[in-house]
């Protein structure tokens, strides 16, 4: 389907102009910028909900397309496209990012900040869009700048090491995949006639003799680990989270490292179904024992930014468990978990950054019976920590269910595995909440400010989305399995896996 208005390119362009107009306008007119930042970031997330309100649910193909030339010579083409796969997660970039421009105060020079948050939304979105493997590189390297930035200008006392790091660690990733892209289009020169970067024309028409595809398989899949992180790259994670500042940890929760999963599904599994089925117990191990580490040492930590960090390394093995289980229920709930994962844990991050705000410290052991003090803020801490941990009636719940039920047919010790990473995100955070919220105050935390009106509706988007998920999920569900099943026919019809048949009754 092509849309008359090209939208898909007015989501990737309009935030770069802002980020242009905000570095035009004098820094003596901050109003300006913050009015500047506010309203084109607005105009991108309202023209992510009206690309799901009219998205159509019964196409399990692109749509939206929008294709043109642009280096002839070598077959690069600006060619975007959006499924059920990317959909939710475009809407999720759309509305994340002027939740944290209205929400968080970077507290000095707003107009550099402003502007590498909106090309850091241009470089998302991109990523999430292309169907062009050499314009996805582009973006997914666009994001490295400003996230970089962000965290070693705006962040914490050793913001330097952890963005030095989260750069360093990146950059190795995407030279492998950047030589996997160039190998990937010259060797499918051979059965496509000519030279092309097009993701559909290649995972279509090329026929990838099997020793090759895994090489080539590999290069992605190591560039797309790093970015997860899947253990055992997850290391820069933590020190990024920690050091960088509360809007920079939101989108990098929300939004960032759901690159590398999404990648994992659309470059690795659709250009490499064969591979993909001959790494699956690979992936599946290290995604198990990302997600036992990860919970074991969040239960270890002292600084609570630092926890809610290592829970995304827990939280993000179970999306790869689903992505590589191969089954329709599997990897929809594993699309349905990145989008989940991102409000939740997008949500605490916020609600730790006002935590600081208040105490001007996150370690545990100095934050005591808050509850007592500010309720609703305990209240609202309270859902979204138990939307993180599963709870049914909740948008956790939904998607871990599914990627287990899911999984359970193809690998079903993975499953038992993983089942004791759910019981531990239940204790670590549960024991987390305990400490900082329950007890009488003490002298530092008797002053604890109630949460504000502002920071109230911004939470309540957060709690909307979260509730509305998990006791509706239909809406969502419809519009990704469609695409799923396409795909899963897609692995079935170039390799020699089967998924197994789930009868009614069994």
């Amino acid at each position: 389907m092509h849309a008359s208005f090209p939208i898909l390119s007015a989501l990737i362009l309009l935030p770069i102009l802002g980020a242009v107009l905000i570095t035009i306008i004098s820094n003596k007119h901050l109003e300006i910028v913050k009015l500047v930042a506010m309203l084109f970031s607005i105009g991108v997330g309202g023209m992510s909900i009206w690309l799901l309100a009219s998205f159509k649910t019964d196409d399990s193909g692109f749509q939206y397309v929008s294709q043109h030339d642009w280096v002839t010579s070598w077959g690069i083409s600006w060619h975007l496209g959006v499924d059920g796969v990317s959909l939710f997660l475009v809407v999720l970039t759309g509305i994340l990012f002027p939740l944290v421009i209205l929400g968080v105060d970077p507290h000095h020079d707003h107009k550099r900040y402003l502007a590498w948050l909106l090309l850091l939304e241009a470089g998302v979105m991109g990523s999430f869009l292309s169907l062009d493997l050499f314009l996805f590189f582009v973006f997914f390297e666009i994001v490295l700048v400003p996230m970089y930035f962000l965290i070693g200008k705006w962040g914490y006392d050793q913001r330097i090491y952890a963005a030095t790091k989260f750069f360093i660690y990146t950059m190795a990733g995407s030279a492998f995949m950047l030589v996997g892209i160039v190998a990937t289009a010259f060797l499918a020169k051979r059965d496509i006639g000519h030279l092309s970067f097009d993701l559909i024309e290649i995972a279509e028409k090329s026929n990838f003799a099997t020793g090759t595809g895994r090489w080539l398989f590999v290069g992605f899949v190591i560039a797309f680990a790093v970015k997860v992180p899947l253990f055992p790259l997850h290391t820069w994670l933590p020190d990024a989270h920690t050091q960088a500042p509360t809007g920079g940890s939101v989108i990098l929760a929300g939004v960032l490292l759901k690159m590398g999963t999404y990648g994992m599904l659309r470059f690795g599994v659709y250009l490499f179904p064969e591979a993909a089925v001959w790494a699956k117990p690979v992936l599946l191990t290290l995604a198990v024992i990302g997600i036992i580490y990860g919970a074991i040492a969040a239960t270890m930590q002292k600084d609570l930014k630092r926890l809610v960090a290592y829970s995304s390394v827990a939280h993000l093995g179970f999306i790869v468990l689903g992505t590589f289980a191969l089954t329709n229920q599997a990897i929809t709930g594993g699309v349905m978990q990145m989008v989940n994962h991102g409000i939740s844990t997008g949500a605490l991050f916020l609600m730790v950054g006002m935590i600081y705000e208040r105490r001007h410290t996150r370690v545990i052991a100095e934050l005591k019976g808050i509850q007592a003090v500010a309720p609703i803020f305990a209240g609202f801490f309270m859902l979204i920590m138990l939307s993180s941990i599963g709870l049914p009636g909740l948008n956790g719940f939904v998607g871990e269910f599914l990627i287990l039920i899911g999984s359970f047919p193809t690998s079903r010790w993975w499953v038992v595995a993983a089942t004791t990473g759910v019981i531990l995100a239940a204790l670590y955070l549960l024991w987390a909440y305990q400490r900082v919220f329950h007890g009488e105050p003490d002298e530092a935390n008797k002053s604890f400010a109630e949460i504000t009106k502002r920071e109230a509706m911004l939470l309540s988007v957060f709690v909307a989305a979260i509730v509305f998920t998990g006791v509706y999920p239909k809406p969502m569900l419809n519009r990704i399995e469609p695409s799923v099943k396409s795909l899963l026919e897609h692995v079935e019809s170039h390799s020699n896996y089967k998924q197994p048949e789930i009868k009614a009754g069994e």
